[in-house]
């Protein structure tokens, strides 16, 4: 079905331009308008003052499932909204329909402080497979697309993320290390080293485009939530560069990884990266 969706019109060479036009118009109609101009009332703490959610977030996230549902007939979406009020939406994860992955606000600290650092992220996936993803970021005026084995595109453009240069001190955005479990803590600490320039993460999206665009070696998290990874992590892949978690298996979109994991600009620097984590481990 995915693959009737995405190559199905005869000359048809990328994903459909109706799915880049939706995540757009959603942007463009409840997300922008309040950028900066969020009323107190339409910011509400989810689990703390680290977890945030705005109207923004919420009705950007309506109208994507009303949108890419209909694009797709029977497939489902797992969105960071529809999963808070309902964790049992989750296990669509491992369901037979296709499930659009959503983060509406990727970087929502960053939204609701006026900032330029975030993004709306989409992937597309069946029975744990991604196999499309558009990362856009609206101030910046950024869309990145990947199709798996079709390689990945910035706003039409081909990139590839390269190598860093031998030798080179890498460049690491990281989980901050408070918010996770004790050893989990201590792998992550393993970065603190002279050969890595460890420094905490923004957008999660927007550092796996950094990633995906070689102006960022590596990332290394803690969590796990699908929607935070599922759109990035394809994009990385694509761009020619590596990822695993912390037991050298491939991160698994529904969940259970062994924590951190990391995606990296090549096979070698994720190496180097699992290295320093199992090494504060």
């Amino acid at each position: 079905m995915i693959d009737d969706f995405l190559y199905g019109t005869a000359g048809h060479t990328g994903p459909p331009a109706e799915v880049e036009a939706a995540v757009r118009a959603a942007a463009a109609a409840e997300i922008m308008p309040r950028h900066r101009k969020l009323a107190a009332h339409e910011i509400i703490e989810k689990s703390g003052p680290h977890d945030l959610v705005t109207a923004a977030d919420r009705l950007a996230e309506e109208h994507l499932t009303a949108a890419l549902t209909k694009l797709l007939p029977g497939s489902v979406v797992v969105g960071e909204e529809s999963v808070h009020a309902d964790p049992a939406v989750y296990e669509a994860l491992d369901g037979d329909a296709p499930v659009w992955i959503v983060d509406p606000v990727d970087g929502t600290r960053q939204f609701v402080r006026g900032e330029a650092g975030f993004c709306t992220l989409v992937a597309l996936a069946l029975h744990g497979e991604v196999h499309a993803s558009w990362t856009y970021a609206p101030v910046r005026g950024e869309m990145a697309i990947a199709v798996r084995g079709r390689g990945a595109t910035l706003n039409g453009v081909p990139i590839r993320s390269g190598a860093p240069a031998p030798g080179a001190v890498l460049k690491v955005a990281m989980s901050h290390p408070d918010y996770t479990t004790e050893a989990q803590k201590r792998a992550l600490l393993g970065l603190r080293t002279e050969s890595i320039a460890a420094r905490p993460c923004g957008s999660a999206g927007l550092e796996y485009l950094a990633v995906a665009r070689g102006s960022l070696d590596a990332v290394a998290f803690n969590w796990e939530y699908a929607w935070d990874h599922a759109a990035g992590l394809l994009l990385v892949t694509e761009a020619g560069g590596a990822q695993s978690t912390l037991s050298g298996a491939p991160f698994r979109i529904a969940g259970g990884n062994d924590l951190p994991f990391t995606a990296a600009r090549d096979e070698a620097t994720a190496q180097r990266v699992l290295a320093a984590l199992r090494t504060g481990g």
